[in-house]
């Protein structure tokens, strides 16, 4: 695993601490090194790394701070909820959020077979994130193995990618849909809930997300809808559980998003599975 941050270099020459070593020579301004084997020779700045290509598979997360990848003239965002399965050999350039923590797990090419041949998003469970925190914080951190490999491939691959907002009012309203996607409550009562007003919250959602409330919670729903469509329950029902108001608003939201209705969504995974087993 390999844990990136900004950090501050005392002046050249001097100890970090009492006892250790001299510091070396700084960088440039805003460079620091990628820890472990992730940068792969590279260093990463505050503003993120320019186009490169690695050997190994990635899996790219940010706890803290957000970052945004670009690859195949495609970019996508990376952040607490959201992550990114990079397969190896694929150009791509990032940049990144000053406050921005990125914690990279890689896997040898040969030896994992990733289903993915293009950059992927995935959203990250609780599960995941304990698994990463803990991975992070261990004193003796260990090379990324199937065990890590198969918790992280559990995730989504055809969620939508659903970036959190930062600021605290707006980031409680994210979290309440999060936890229960069909909450009905209204952006003017979510905002009277949390004492502020409707145009704050739909202000703030846009500039921190870049999507509207709506679309924001349009998403929220759509992917709670795929796991329940897989379970081989009705479009009737996962519409009514994920808080769609009709049947049609469903599928229409659904095919836009998507490409394709929800039963032919279910109808094809179910489909692959059989296939698959």
């Amino acid at each position: 695993m390999a844990v990136t941050t900004l950090e501050e270099r005392p002046p050249q020459g001097r100890p970090a601490f009492p006892g250790l070593p001299a510091v070396p020579a700084p960088r440039r301004p805003g460079e620091f090194p990628a820890a472990g084997g992730a940068g792969e020779g590279c260093l990463v700045t505050e503003t993120g790394r320019p186009p490169h290509v690695h050997s190994r598979h990635q899996f790219l997360y940010a706890p803290l701070g957000r970052v945004q990848v670009t690859a195949l003239d495609s970019s996508w965002p990376v952040e607490h909820t959201t992550a990114l399965w990079l397969p190896a050999g694929v150009p791509h350039s990032s940049r990144c959020s000053w406050d921005a923590v990125v914690v990279v797990e890689t896997f040898d090419a040969e030896r994992f077979d990733l289903p993915y041949t293009r950059p992927t998003p995935v959203n990250v469970t609780h599960a995941q994130k304990a698994l990463l925190l803990g991975r992070v914080r261990s004193p003796q951190p260990q090379p990324a193995g199937a065990e890590v490999f198969a918790v992280l491939a559990t995730a989504h691959p055809d969620a939508l990618p659903v970036p959190m907002p930062v600021s605290s009012a707006v980031l409680a309203v994210a979290e309440a849909l999060t936890r229960t996607p069909s909450d009905a409550r209204t952006a003017s009562e979510f905002a009277a809930d949390f004492y502020t007003s409707a145009t704050t919250l739909r202000r703030a959602f846009q500039a921190e997300t870049g999507m509207p409330f709506s679309e924001w919670r349009t998403r929220v729903r759509l992917n709670h809808a795929l796991g329940l469509l897989e379970q081989g329950q009705t479009v009737q029902a996962v519409s009514a559980q994920v808080g769609f108001t009709s049947t049609n608003g469903f599928i229409l939201a659904f095919r836009r998003h998507f490409g394709c209705t929800p039963g032919t969504y279910a109808r094809r995974t179910a489909e692959d599975s059989r296939s698959g087993s």
